[in-house]
C-alpha cells in the first residue's frame, strides 16, 4: 500500500475541488489555477483535482492540500482521455500528485488498466478509478484501485443527463472501499445527497471552477424567468355548476368570462363549448391551464363524485385541450390548483398549508415545502373524498352544497344552498340543525387533517366556505379542539379566481 494512504482516512466526508478551468478559456491559466486552489483551501476543501502536469507541480508547490492529478488527451484512435499513457502517470508523480487518476472504463484504450494501476502503485501514489458502470468498479475494486469515482457516468455514450447518479454511488458504496462522487454535483444539495447515498467524498468542479459554466446556468434561468413572466395563459376553472375562463399573466387576471358548465362531459359538444369561451382571444396566450373538479393523472380526467360532475373515466384532457387551443397545455384538480394559487399569491402565501374548498363539491390541496403535492394518482388533498369511518358516505357527500341540498330533501324541504342559508338565517331549526351536522362532520375532517399534515394554516374557500355565516360556525366549533389541533383558519384571499390564478401560474413555471 502506498504510504500516504492516510488521505484515505482524511477524506472522509469531504470536499474535492476540480479545478479546471474552461479549456482556453481566459481562466485557464497557472496563475489562476493557483489561485482556484488556494481559494478552495482557505474555504475547507480537503483534496483537489488538478489536470496537467505542470498546474500539479504549481499547485503542489503554492498549496498544501493533496492533489488527485490527471492528464486529459484527445486520442485519434480511443474515446479515454484521462490519463492514458504510463508516461502521463510518471509525469503527474513527478510533479507531486497524491493520486492518479486514470479513465477505468470498458473502452479501446492505448494501455491497459491493470498496466496504468500498476504504474501508479509503482510511483508511490494512490490510484483512482473513474468510472461509469457497476460492472466497471467492480473490476477495479478487483484490480486493487484506491478509490473508486463515478466520473463517467453519463459520459460514455447517449445523452448526458442533467442530475448526478446517486444510484451508482450506492452501488460503488456496496463494493466497499472509498468512494468519490464526480459529475454533475453542481449544488450544495446535490454535493450533500451523495454523502447520504454513500460517498466517501464528493468532487465538485464547473460550479466552483468554471466561471463561464456558472454565468450560463444563472442568464439561462434568469432568461426563463423573465420569459416566463410576461407569458400569457388561457385558464379554465371547471367546476360542478360553473365553468370560468380567463387570460392571466403573472398573476393577474386580463380579461374573463363564465358559463354554466355544459352538459355532456367529454363529449366532442362538450369540448367545443368549451373552446368557444376564447373565440375572441385567438393569438392572445401562449398556454392552457385548467383546472378541473375530479382527477387527472397522466392528462387522463376522471370523476372523483360523478354526483358533482359526472366525467367519462380517463377522458384524454390534456390532450384534447392541446388540439384545440394550438398550444401546451396541463390540466389539474381545481382545488390543487387553488391551493397552488393562495400559496404564491393569496393568504397562504410561503406558508405551509392546506387549501379546503366547500361548495358544490368539498376539495383540497396541500402545499409543503414549497412543493404542491399531487400524490401518484392525483388525489393528494382530497379532503371531500375522506369517509371517516368505514361504510359512511364520503364528506363530500354530507357537507358540501349538493350534500346539503340532498339532506335537506330527505326531510321533505326541497331547497338550494341559497334557500337553505336564508333559513338558517330566520332561525328555522330543520335548517339550523342540517348546517351545524355539516359544520361537525366537517370540522372533524379539518381535525384529522392537522393531525396527518400538521399545516401552518388553513386556507377556507368556495362559495360556501366563504360564507361568513358558514366559515363563523366552522371557527366557533373549531375552539372546541385543544389549541396544538385546531386548524387555523384563514379565508382564502383570491376568492372564487384561486384556480385560474394558481393553473396559470404552474402552466408559466412548466
Amino acid at each position: 500500500m502506498p504510504h500516504n494512504a492516510q488521505f484515505l482516512t482524511d477524506l472522509q466526508g469531504g470536499l474535492i475541488v476540480s479545478c479546471q478551468p474552461v479549456d482556453d478559456g481566459p481562466l485557464d491559466t497557472i496563475p489562476a489555477i493557483v489561485a482556484f486552489a488556494q481559494a478552495a483551501s482557505n474555504g475547507g476543501a480537503r483534496a483537489l483535482r488538478i489536470e496537467g502536469a505542470d498546474n500539479v507541480a504549481a499547485v503542489a508547490k503554492a498549496c498544501d492540500l493533496p492533489i488527485i492529478g490527471i492528464i486529459k488527451r484527445d486520442l485519434p484512435d480511443s474515446p479515454v482521455r484521462i490519463t492514458p499513457f504510463i508516461a502521463d502517470v510518471e509525469a503527474l508523480a513527478a510533479a507531486g500528485a497524491t493520486v492518479i487518476a486514470v479513465d477505468g472504463t470498458d473502452r479501446v484504450r492505448p494501455v491497459s488498466v491493470a498496466d496504468l494501476l500498476a504504474a501508479i502503485h509503482a510511483a508511490g501514489c494512490l490510484a483512482m478509478a473513474d468510472l461509469a458502470t457497476e460492472a466497471e468498479a467492480r473490476l477495479a475494486k478487483q484490480l486493487g484501485f484506491d478509490i473508486l469515482g463515478t466520473t463517467m457516468s453519463g459520459y460514455t455514450g447517449g445523452p448526458v443527463p442533467a442530475e448526478p447518479d446517486l444510484d451508482f454511488v450506492a452501488a460503488c458504496r456496496r463494493l466497499g472501499g472509498v468512494v468519490v462522487a464526480e459529475g454533475r454535483y453542481n449544488t450544495p444539495a446535490a454535493a450533500a445527497s451523495a454523502i447520504a447515498a454513500g460517498a466517501s467524498a464528493v468532487c465538485v468542479g464547473s460550479a466552483i471552477t468554471r466561471t463561464e459554466h456558472v454565468t450560463e446556468w444563472f442568464r439561462t434561468a434568469v432568461d426563463d424567468a423573465a420569459r416566463n413572466s410576461s407569458a400569457t395563459v388561457l385558464a379554465l376553472d371547471v367546476g360542478g355548476t360553473k365553468t370560468l375562463a380567463a387570460l392571466v399573466r403573472n398573476g393577474g387576471i386580463l380579461e374573463r368570462q363564465a358559463i354554466p358548465t355544459p352538459q355532456g362531459v367529454g363529449t366532442d359538444t362538450w369540448f367545443a363549448t368549451i373552446g368557444a369561451l376564447a373565440t375572441d382571444w385567438q393569438g392572445r396566450y401562449d398556454a392552457v391551464g385548467a383546472a378541473v373538479t375530479g382527477v387527472v393523472q397522466d392528462g387522463h380526467w376522471s370523476a372523483l363524485n360523478p354526483r358533482t360532475l359526472a366525467i367519462p373515466d380517463r377522458t384524454p384532457l390534456v390532450q384534447r385541450l392541446t388540439a384545440l387551443f394550438g398550444v401546451p397545455a396541463i390540466a389539474l384538480n381545481d382545488a390543487q390548483a387553488a391551493a397552488w394559487g393562495e400559496y404564491r399569491h393569496g393568504a397562504g402565501r410561503a406558508q405551509d398549508m392546506v387549501f379546503v374548498t366547500v361548495s358544490s363539491g368539498i376539495g383540497g390541496g396541500i402545499v409543503l415545502q414549497g412543493r404542491l403535492l399531487q400524490g401518484a394518482n392525483g388525489l393528494a388533498g382530497s379532503l371531500g373524498q375522506s369517509r371517516g369511518a368505514p361504510k359512511a358516505e364520503r364528506l363530500e357527500t354530507r357537507a358540501s352544497g349538493f350534500g346539503m341540498a340532498a339532506s335537506a330533501s330527505a326531510l321533505g324541504h326541497t331547497a338550494t344552498t341559497h334557500e337553505i342559508f336564508a333559513a338558517v338565517e330566520n332561525g328555522l331549526p330543520w335548517a339550523v340543525a342540517l348546517l351545524d351536522k355539516a359544520i361537525e362532520d366537517l370540522a372533524v375532517g379539518l381535525g384529522d387533517l392537522q393531525r396527518l399534515v400538521d399545516p401552518d394554516v388553513v386556507v377556507l374557500g368556495g362559495g360556501i366556505g366563504m360564507l361568513p355565516q358558514f366559515r363563523d360556525r366552522l371557527v366557533a366549533r373549531l375552539l372546541l379542539e385543544p389549541d396544538h389541533l385546531r386548524p387555523a383558519i384563514r379565508p382564502a384571499a383570491l376568492g372564487g379566481d384561486a384556480g385560474i390564478i394558481g393553473i396559470a401560474d404552474l402552466c408559466r413555471a412548466r
